[in-house]
């Protein structure tokens, strides 16, 4: 492949030694999240919200916990605009919840963008200019004076405006194009306008860092964002941001090294929605720090409801293999994992642990709103014994024996295999019923009674075969074998009991018992049945006798 030959590395590492940020082993606290869904995320769909749409997602958004988002460019079109002020005016914004707009450094734009504001509580206006040496060569042609020159023209509109319009605002400003800057020339532009905006301990001003499109490996970003960090003015009253976008796939390790850099504030989209490849997706960073023990101070309890209304109102879909909001990430087809994670399950209910630790599931699916049925174990040909056993435990009350259900397994893999299909729960019971449970293929019990006298005799009445009606008499140790001895001696069949297992299939007065019989075959082959009735030498004989049906078929 030669196309490597077009290329050469863009970016600019920083002119000092910055790499504090990699004896940091987690985030320990959440940072400020601002959702950007409804402007960089809106701007990015083939069809753009709704005015209405828009608002519902807004009100999901608070739902769940964001206390900044970022509502759009109102001087870009109608729709922006009226979302603003129909927010504002229908006072749908709650008090401690700050909205945030986009603005060129043009007069017509930010003007525009304050009359949108207009009586707002509280919101930042968002002020960016191009920084990047490609901007600057190819675009606007301008020097680095003249770019900073545009950015200080737009924060002294910034103060002019605020001071003339009613509401209380915040300001931000982005070097758009950070990581293709270089951070000598970032930090001056960004420095210049905080010595214009003269930020206070209660009015701080926010210096966003976008990685507007990925240049390096995340350990470059992490170093330019420290020595940002080190060297603004009035760190005190700054607060770092990040916008990272995902063209190299690494939106979520930019995000987590440039907090470990000293960022305090993240600006993304539900589930990576962006332009391009997308923005850092939320979901999978704040559910990363809960899988460390670190509250994200966002509610992702109900994932499937957040899912469902993106989805609905984006029109786009959230990919099966998505961390966490996947349909499939919990899913487990391969019959090793499945094994692992019934034991791992199992093991919990016995020890009861303070702390959650399943193999292959790195975090409890209940806490997110999925559930272990239907979820965790899915079943195809390469579902295991285990893993069948278990959704068939879990969800239908069913705990087969060892052995058999290893049997079981191999049944329901043939089916998967040959209808090229996975089998969802009640195909897997359906399979269960029709191989193992009361079958009464060649033998068919009529009447069955007991004597007790040194042992138990059984006198068995049954058809074979559709014929007549025909009694047998046998005595053994126990009811269940001596029927076994009767069918045996009466139709001339040589096996032996094996195995026998019984449980309550249901915890109500009017629970039914299910009994599990194995029985071997003078060939050394072992042979299933299952029994299900309200008494428990019924089921049990019902069993024997399907398990008997199964070796003569």
């Amino acid at each position: 492949m030669e196309a490597y030959k077009h290329y050469k590395r863009r970016y600019f590492m920083p002119p000092e030694r910055c790499l504090d940020w990699a004896e940091k082993e987690y985030i320990d606290h959440a940072p400020d999240w601002c959702s950007v869904d409804l402007r960089d995320g809106n701007q990015a769909l083939i069809i753009p919200m709704s005015l209405d749409e828009k608002l519902e997602f807004f009100k999901h958004l608070v739902k769940i916990g964001f206390k900044e988002i970022e509502v759009g460019f109102p001087a870009a079109s109608e729709t922006e605009y009226e979302f603003c002020r129909a927010l504002i005016e229908q006072k749908l914004i709650p008090d401690d919840v700050t909205i945030q707009v986009l603005t060129q450094s043009r007069e017509h734009i930010i003007a525009k963008t304050f009359e949108a504001l207009k009586g707002c509580k509280n919101a930042v206006v968002h002020l960016y200019n191009s920084t990047s040496v490609a901007q600057r060569e190819q675009v606007f042609r301008k020097s680095k004076e003249e770019i900073i020159e545009i950015a200080k023209f737009g924060a002294n509109l910034l103060n002019e405006y605020k001071a003339k319009t009613e509401g209380n605002f915040r300001f931000e400003y982005s070097p758009e194009s950070f990581t293709g800057t270089e951070p000598e020339f970032s930090l001056e532009i960004c420095n210049a306008v905080i010595d214009i905006w003269k930020p206070t301990p209660d009015n701080k001003v926010i210096i966003n860092l976008p990685v507007t499109v990925a240049e390096s490996m995340s350990h470059v970003y992490a170093s330019q964002v420290e020595y940002m960090c080190k060297h603004l003015h009035d760190r005190e009253n700054v607060v770092v941001s990040l916008h990272p976008h995902n063209d190299r796939g690494c939106g979520v390790a930019d995000s987590e090294l440039g907090l470990l850099a000293g960022a305090d504030r993240i600006e993304g989209t539900l589930f990576g929605n962006g332009e391009r490849t997308g923005n850092v997706d939320i979901v999978t960073l704040a559910m990363n720090m809960v899988s460390h023990g670190v509250d994200p101070k966002l509610d992702f309890s109900n994932l499937p409801e957040t899912v469902e209304l993106y989805e609905r109102l984006t029109r786009m879909h959230v990919y099966e293999r998505s961390p966490y909001s996947g349909a499939l990430v919990f899913a487990a087809f391969s019959g090793s994992h499945q094994d692992a994670i019934a034991k791992g399950m199992k093991w919990r209910e016995e020890k009861n642990p303070e702390f959650w630790t399943v193999p292959y599931l790195a975090i409890d699916p209940h806490d997110i709103g999925r559930e272990y049925e239907g979820d965790v174990i899915r079943i195809n040909s390469q579902s295991g014994k285990g893993g069948i056993g278990y959704l068939l435990q879990q969800k239908f009350g069913f705990d087969l024996p060892k052995k058999m259900r290893e049997d079981f397994g191999y049944a329901v893999k043939s089916v998967s295999d040959h209808a090229h299909k996975e089998l969802m729960p009640d195909e897997i019971l359906e399979i269960f019923k029709e191989r193992y449970v009361n079958i009464t293929t060649k033998i068919k019990p009529v009447e069955i009674h007991f004597a007790q006298k040194d042992g138990i005799t059984a006198t068995v009445t049954v058809t074979y075969n559709g014929g007549e009606p025909q009694t047998f008499t046998g005595i053994g140790n126990g009811r269940l074998d001596a029927v076994s001895n009767a069918i045996k001696a009466g139709l001339g069949l040589d096996f032996a009991l094996s195995t026998y297992q019984e449980h309550a299939l249901e915890t109500t007065t009017k629970s039914k018992a299910v009994a599990y019989v194995g029985i071997e075959s003078s060939d050394g082959k072992t042979y299933w049945g299952a029994g299900i009735h309200t008494d428990i030498i019924d089921s049990s004989v019902s069993a024997l006798i399907a398990a008997v049906n199964n070796s003569l078929a």
